[in-house]
């Protein structure tokens, strides 16, 4: 088998590598014609051709969507791009696709019964599920059921989709390594791997025009499409993606000209129980740089939160502190009482350390400093997605994430410090709704 001389660019290089290693489920996620169906497809088509009589499934949920987007144009496209010397023939009735070496690809939807009991009916070495944000967990399910050809290839199940919201089964067993429906921790995560690919990375195959367009969207659908986030979808949300105001993310050669422009810098801690960066049972521990200028406008500088030892959090903490020049550490005292402090303490002495309670729940602290947002006082610097991923989460009726929003407090400890106690100059500020001052 010969091919051209045809060439992936890195991104599709990585995710080919990815495609290849140890993970059996593997899912590209990414914002809009970023090229994952094509590396999909490509690998698919190698499966097919390296083990004569080879079956293979790519599914989507309607067939009509599925026939127009990939057996009509990109599978073609791959074909005369990468193997355009491998025979190959279309059965369009039954949407089969037969190679030389007898090894066949069916495209099915799932959106119809008798389609459905057809694939029950066989047996697969692959199946891909093109836009998988369209599938159910169950149907999904289904054609696992499904993955059980014996040949000389690994049985592997590949994905693709544009981010869905939080909610959906792709978010639960890929980014977070749990059973969507149990919730239970998955038996092996190395079984499982995912990446990124997004629309900068084929800019090559896309004109200036089309990026420009997605550049254009408004925030929600432009963090989807663009950039290949996850969504947040709560029920009276405190923050949404839109009320983020962002100015450029900080590097190394800007960090001081920021801190100059601040009146107080400061680093806050939301601790954990975590006993080190292993010890998934345990959420992360929030570490955030926080700070207010002249005018009264809070900063969120940097965030670092992690996993880690206690000793590891402390000197993250403490390495914030020096890099910033910040003032002092903020830390929860409900979270073990002085052992907060005794720990960053152990690790240099004479740090400045101030303990603040929680005297309300999350929500009740979180809603003043969304006030906040709401009336453009907080600037983001940079794009912080596991922060405000938390964020989101938060409703007027409390917290409705997956974990603790552990980034989140440490963040609203940090904002609340400097632009809400008795040592702000907001402090007595008050807008219509509530007091910020309660």
């Amino acid at each position: 088998m010969t091919t051209t001389p045809f060439r992936l660019n890195d991104a599709q290089s990585e995710a080919v590598r990815l495609l290849g290693g140890p993970a059996r489920h593997i899912l590209l996620r990414g914002g809009s014609r970023s090229g994952k169906t094509f590396v999909l497809i490509r690998a698919v088509i190698i499966r097919a051709l390296k083990v004569p009589d080879s079956r293979h499934g790519i599914f989507r949920h309607r067939l009509t969507a599925l026939k127009a987007s990939v057996l009509r144009d990109t599978f073609p496209k791959v074909m005369q791009f990468c193997f355009p010397r491998v025979r190959w023939k279309l059965d369009r009735q039954d949407c089969v696709v037969t190679f030389f070496n007898g090894s066949t690809i069916l495209f099915g939807g799932l959106d119809d019964e008798q389609r459905t009991e057809k694939i029950l009916g066989l047996e697969f070495a692959t199946v891909y599920l093109n836009e998988a944000s369209q599938i159910s967990y169950g149907a999904r399910n289904m054609l696992l059921t499904r993955l059980a050809q014996k040949c000389d290839l690994v049985n592997r199940e590949y994905i693709d989709a544009n981010p869905p919201s939080v909610g959906h089964w792709l978010y639960a067993l890929f980014e977070l390594g749990i059973e969507p429906k149990s919730g239970q921790p998955i038996s092996d995560r190395s079984l499982y791997g995912t990446m990124i690919l997004n629309p900068h990375s084929n800019r090559d195959n896309l004109g200036d025009d089309y990026l420009a367009a997605l550049e254009a969207l408004p925030e929600r659908e432009r963090r989807r499409f663009l950039h290949g986030e996850y969504q947040v979808a709560v029920e009276g949300a405190l923050w949404r993606i839109e009320s983020f105001r962002r100015e450029a993310a900080v590097g190394a050669h800007t960090r001081m000209d920021i801190a100059s422009r601040m009146r107080r810098i400061l680093v806050s801690v939301d601790p954990s129980g975590a006993s080190g960066p292993e010890d998934y049972r345990s959420d992360e521990i929030g570490i955030v740089v926080c700070g207010v200028d002249a005018d009264g406008v809070g900063h969120v500088l940097e965030d670092l939160s992690a996993r880690d030892s206690p000793a590891g959090w402390a000197a993250r903490a403490l390495h914030a502190l020096d890099d910033w020049r910040a003032e002092r550490i903020v830390a929860e005292r409900n979270f073990g009482g002085a052992l907060v402090e005794n720990t960053i303490r152990s690790v240099r002495a004479t740090a400045p350390v101030r303990l603040v309670t929680a005297a309300r729940g999350k929500a009740a602290r979180a809603e003043p400093v969304a006030a906040l947002y709401e009336i453009g006082k907080v600037v983001h610097h940079g794009r912080f997605e596991a922060l405000e991923d938390q964020l989101c989460h938060f409703s007027v009726s409390g917290y409705r994430g997956p974990r603790s929003p552990d980034r989140a407090d440490a963040m609203v400890w940090g904002l609340s410090e400097l632009m809400l106690s008795d040592n702000s100059s907001m402090a007595g500020w008050s807008p219509s709704a509530f007091s910020l001052a309660r």
